[in-house]
Parts: structure tokens; C-alpha cells; sequence
């Protein structure tokens, strides 16, 4: 690994194995600590999941573990509960679209306000920062399915957040995404489609800052990150894939960038999305989200737009510069002795840009996206929100909850669900 920096203050992973779990442990104990975990109902039935309960069974200085849970029963949230009992540290499973949560939210239009989705990682974490956030000064997020977890992973992102001396609000994960069975690099909806994107449109409209802010992040999709409660609480939250780049844009709105960190996990892996067949599926569906997100941070920030006009230079550019990233990372992959297959690349480029011209046009038609308010502003119309939605993500359990067996998927090997 290269030592450099930039705008992002960059940690990085020198190989050496200087982890000290003793010592973080200490240090979740001085400063009170969350991590969250979105987690649909079948990541329990995936080994990611029980990979990642035996990763934090160690941390016993965390001050909890929210599971915002999107279950089908009350039976199910407390199989969820059960697969985490053993934990060291209070784990609360808030059943984000149980009744009583839907009751709640669906009451909060009484203020004028939507908090109702659509449901999604992004509803997900809004509700899992609200109830995280009461009690810790510091709230760590990963996803439920990530293959290559161990106990490095919430060392190396929280350290930063944890010392204030550091000033440090926001961190950021980066790593290096190859797959576990084949060695091939993964992250296409980074390498090929975000990364091409925010260069072509430097070239157009020079090196703005927002932009330059954007390029700083390694791997700006990445669905790991860490901030200060005081930040967490201030954010809207995106409700599409735009998620991480609308986060990366709130926190570009309240935070300087010395403030800000990006640290190394080392090689990642998680479940791949397919590219889909169309724009309404899979990685193109996501590009086309995050296409209207990167536009709609250059309207807020740097109040430019690309017009009708410009877009067959954008078309153009991203194209061209895509194919040079093919040829990049087929390169790399040659002299690292990855496998590498240039023609579904160079079609994935292909499909990509095919999504410009109709993102244009769906910006243009509604330049201003769903976002969930900041907990901030929640709290300052009703103070006790945040509390009633962590009972209302409890209370349907002892109601609606009947005797019964284990949840079957709870009971299946690793080998079972593979």
C-alpha cells in the first residue's frame, strides 16, 4: 500500500497486523458506542451473518448493537433476537416495518412530514440512526452481508471517531473488492460507472470542488462508515441507491474536510448484483439513482446543472473514459494474475451510458428527491420520537408473538445456504 494523502485524510492498511483489540475495547468504553446493521430477514439463514456475530462477540465495551430489521413476523424478529443473545453488549432488533413502526411513521404526517420510505436500506438506517443515537456518541454502520468480516473491520473505522483529540466526525471504508470463489475484481458500479462519471464531468465543468471532494473517496459506494452522533443526527438520509453518494453530500454540507477520514479494510466481499436487463433492474437501476444523486449534489453545491445541450459531450466522454478504465483494470488484473474478462466490461460501459440521457431527463422532470428529514429536525417538532420508535420497534412482539419452534432458517448449516 502507498503512503500518500490528499483532501481525505487516508488510512491505510500497511499490512503489518498492528491491531490492538485490548485496547479498543478500552477505548469503546470510554466513549460510548453504536454499531448498526440494516439486515433483511434472509441474511440469517447467509454465513455472512453469523461471520460477523462471532467478529463482534469480543467487542464488550460496545454500548449496543441496533439490527434495523425487515421481517415478514413477529416470530421472525424474535429468531433475530435469539441468533444475537449470546452477545457481550445489549443488542435492541427494531422491526423497522412492524405495525406499531408503521402506525408511528404514518402518524408523523400530521407534521407535514413523509418518513414512510419507500422501505429500504435507506428507510432502514434512518430509523436504526434514530434509535442508535439516543445513547452513543458514536454510531458505526456495515452491512448484514459481508463475507470477509473479522474483528479488524469495526477496529480500524471506529479508532478514529473514538479519541476526539483526532477531530475526526466522518470515516469513510475503502477496500479492495475481489470475489471470494473466482479472485476477480468486483465494485463495477464504482470502477465503471461512478468513477468514469465524476472524471467526465471534471473535464466539463473543471475542478469544482464538490467534485474534487468526490474523487477523494476511493471507493465512494462503499456501504461501511462511522460518524459522531452530533453529525449522524443532522443528515437527511437518501431513500434510493443514491444512498452513500447523497451521504457523502450531506456530510460535504455540515462537515470540513480535515474533519473527514477513509480507512483501509483490507480485501472485501460481499453478495454481487447482477447488471440487469434492463434500466429498472439491478447494477443499472443503481447507477441510474446514483447518476441523478451526483447531479443533484453539483445543483446544491456548486448550483451547476448539465444541461440538454451538454449532454452529448458527457455521452461521449463518459464512454471514452470508461473504455480506458477497461483497459486499466485489465491491466492490473493481468499482472496480479486476476481473472479478467474484458468483453463483459466493456459491455457493462456500454449499458451504463445508455442510462445518462434518461437520468437527465428524470432530474430535469424532478430535481428534488425523497429524502428522510434529519433527526434533528424530527426531535425539534416532537422530542419524544425517537424514544417511540424504539418501543413501537419492541411492542408487537409480545402482542403478536405465538410459540414455536426455532425459525427453521436459523437451524440451517452454512453449507445448506451457500
Amino acid at each position: 500500500m502507498d503512503f500518500q494523502q490528499g483532501l481525505i485524510t487516508t488510512i491505510h492498511d500497511y499490512g503489518l497486523g498492528n491491531n490492538d483489540p485490548v485496547a479498543f475495547r478500552q477505548e469503546l468504553s470510554r466513549r460510548p458506542t453504536a454499531l448498526l446493521i440494516p439486515c433483511l430477514m434472509e441474511e440469517f439463514g447467509r454465513p455472512a451473518l453469523k461471520l460477523i456475530r462471532e467478529a463482534l462477540s469480543d467487542l464488550s465495551g460496545l454500548q449496543s448493537l441496533v439490527i434495523a430489521l425487515a421481517a415478514d413476523s413477529a416470530e421472525d424478529v424474535a429468531a433475530a433476537e435469539q441468533f444475537f443473545a449470546e452477545m457481550p453488549f445489549p443488542v435492541h432488533v427494531h422491526w423497522t416495518n412492524g405495525p406499531a413502526v408503521r402506525e408511528l411513521l404514518l402518524s408523523v404526517k400530521e407534521l407535514g412530514l413523509d418518513v414512510m420510505g419507500p422501505p429500504g436500506k435507506g428507510w432502514a438506517v434512518w430509523q436504526g440512526l434514530g434509535i442508535a443515537c439516543q445513547d452513543a456518541e458514536v454510531v458505526g454502520l456495515f452491512d448484514a452481508d459481508i463475507r470477509t468480516f473479522g474483528p479488524s473491520y469495526p477496529e480500524r473505522m471506529l479508532r478514529p471517531l473514538l479519541d476526539p483529540s483526532h477531530g475526526i466526525a466522518y470515516v469513510k471504508a475503502f477496500y479492495s473488492r475481489l470475489s471470494l470463489e473466482t479472485n476477480a475484481l468486483q465494485g463495477r458500479a464504482t470502477r465503471l460507472f461512478v468513477g468514469p462519471l465524476l472524471s467526465s464531468l471534471e473535464q466539463m465543468f473543471g475542478s469544482l470542488p464538490y467534485l474534487r471532494y468526490l474523487q477523494s473517496f476511493r471507493y465512494p459506494l462503499a456501504g461501511e462508515f462511522a460518524f459522531t452522533t452530533d453529525l449522524a443526527m443532522n443528515l437527511r438520509i437518501p431513500s434510493d441507491w443514491g444512498l452513500e453518494i447523497g451521504l457523502l453530500s450531506e456530510v460535504y454540507r455540515h462537515v470540513a474536510s480535515s474533519r473527514i477520514a477513509q480507512v483501509d479494510l483490507g480485501l472485501f466481499d460481499h453478495k454481487h448484483k447482477a447488471l440487469g436487463d434492463r434500466p429498472s433492474e439491478g447494477l443499472q437501476r443503481m447507477a441510474s439513482e446514483i447518476f441523478g444523486t451526483v447531479l443533484r449534489g453539483l445543483m446544491e453545491h456548486e448550483g451547476s446543472i448539465v444541461s440538454k445541450d451538454q449532454l452529448p459531450t458527457l455521452e461521449v466522454l463518459y464512454r471514452r473514459v470508461g473504455e480506458d478504465r477497461v483497459r486499466q483494470f485489465g491491466l492490473d488484473s493481468a499482472v496480479n494474475g486476476l481473472p479478467y474478462d474484458r468483453h463483459t466490461e466493456e459491455l457493462a460501459v456500454q449499458s451504463f451510458s445508455g442510462l445518462l440521457r434518461s437520468g437527465l431527463n428524470k432530474l430535469v422532470e424532478a430535481p428534488i428527491a425523497h429524502q428522510l428529514p434529519s433527526w434533528s429536525r424530527l426531535s425539534s417538532c416532537s422530542a419524544g420520537l425517537q424514544a417511540d420508535l424504539a418501543a413501537a420497534g419492541s411492542a408487537d412482539r409480545a402482542r403478536l408473538l405465538k410459540p414455536r419452534p426455532v425459525s427453521p432458517i436459523l437451524e440451517r448449516t452454512p453449507a445448506q445456504v451457500a
